[in-house]
């Protein structure tokens, strides 16, 4: 089926903070982009078990597949199986955010919105018409990488078993249920951590034009502005088919797209939202529809130096997803990008 990447247009609100926190598991590791400015309370009630160490030991103790994973809660009791995770006090309920594939969210108390603890779920599908309407909506506070879904997918793929209680859909490993588990059967996770910063600033020398060397007459644009604290990005790419040939544009390919995203940075990573334009016309003051922010989807950019970045996008409205790696087309603005760099970490 052909996806119309339709015109994107800037928000003016973004993702400040962008904390990143690893999970580490035996199956694997994923990365999680925290929502610091959407969530503040959220996020801080979780860096708060984090920071403390509770996580570390966890396990996924509910499996639901075309649903969620949910963990948070309890770690492995070599007695008992599972030993509860001593609750902070309830937080506020933040609900901003839709429940997509890759995003992680607060699980609470049927009937209470405020009611949130220690425990989180991530959404395998997109929960959205579901779980954004009912108990004043679930919390949204991070999103997995793209391209660490594979985890979490294998994580909701593996054989469940029944505990009973809240323990009714466990996922195990290497389990038939013939022998008594054991702790190297739950999907535990070793470590949960805030992935240390690098030494590297977003600064006001990575403006200008980057590339993908791996494709051709595509390209993103960069506007740094310090001031605000914030990253424009304009991102020249093509539609995933080549339009029909009876099809003809006013001006340019009929497949050609441009995509624009805002968002605020935090050390070497900015996260932008990416909202969804249509039924404008070229020079025309036509009033274009638009999305509501960060409902199409996110772009995420890390920059490792003044000359080279990581972009991960994903647009769950679009079931597109991927990350490549941009260089500068011209070095014009790197010694400005080094020096600025120098000055902010002295």
């Amino acid at each position: 089926m052909k996806i119309k990447l339709t015109l994107l247009l800037t928000v003016l609100c973004g993702l400040a903070q962008a904390t990143v926190v690893r999970f580490e598991t035996v199956l694997g590791n994923f990365d999680v982009i925290l929502f610091d400015e959407d969530a503040p309370l959220t996020v801080q009630n979780f860096l708060n078990y984090v920071n403390d160490g509770d996580y570390n030991g966890s396990i996924i103790h509910r499996s639901a597949p075309g649903f969620v994973i949910q963990g948070g809660g309890f770690t492995f009791d070599s007695t008992d199986l599972f030993k509860e995770i001593p609750p902070d006090p309830a937080i506020v309920n933040e609900f901003s955010r839709s429940n997509v594939r890759g995003t992680i969210a607060m699980a609470k108390l049927e009937g209470n919105p405020d009611s949130a603890t220690s425990q989180w779920f991530i959404n395998l599908v997109d929960n959205s018409n579901n779980l954004d309407n009912q108990n004043g909506g679930f919390t949204v506070f991070g999103k997995v990488k793209s391209d660490d879904m594979a985890v979490v997918d294998a994580i909701a793929a593996l054989q469940r078993f029944n505990f009973s209680g809240p323990f009714g859909s466990v996922p195990l490993i290497n389990y038939s249920g013939q022998v008594p588990v054991v702790r190297e059967n739950f999907v535990i996770f070793e470590s949960i951590s805030i992935v240390e910063e690098s030494d590297f600033n977003i600064n006001a020398g990575l403006s200008g034009a980057w590339f993908n060397p791996d494709t051709s007459a595509q390209g993103l644009f960069f506007e740094v502005l310090p001031t605000a604290q914030q990253v424009f990005l304009g991102w020249f790419t093509y539609d995933t088919e080549l339009a029909p040939v009876d099809v003809t544009a006013t001006v340019g390919a009929a497949g050609q797209r441009w995509l624009s995203a805002q968002g605020a940075y935090k050390g070497n990573q900015v996260v932008m939202d990416v909202a969804v334009s249509s039924n404008g016309l070229f020079l025309s003051n036509q009033t274009a529809d638009q999305t509501e922010p960060g409902s199409y989807g996110t772009v995420t950019v890390t920059f490792t130096d003044c000359s080279n970045a990581i972009v991960d996008f994903d647009f769950p409205a679009a079931n597109q997803s991927g990350q490549f790696n941009i260089v500068r087309i011209a070095s014009d603005n790197v010694a400005l990008c080094e020096q600025l760099n120098t000055e902010a970490t002295n």
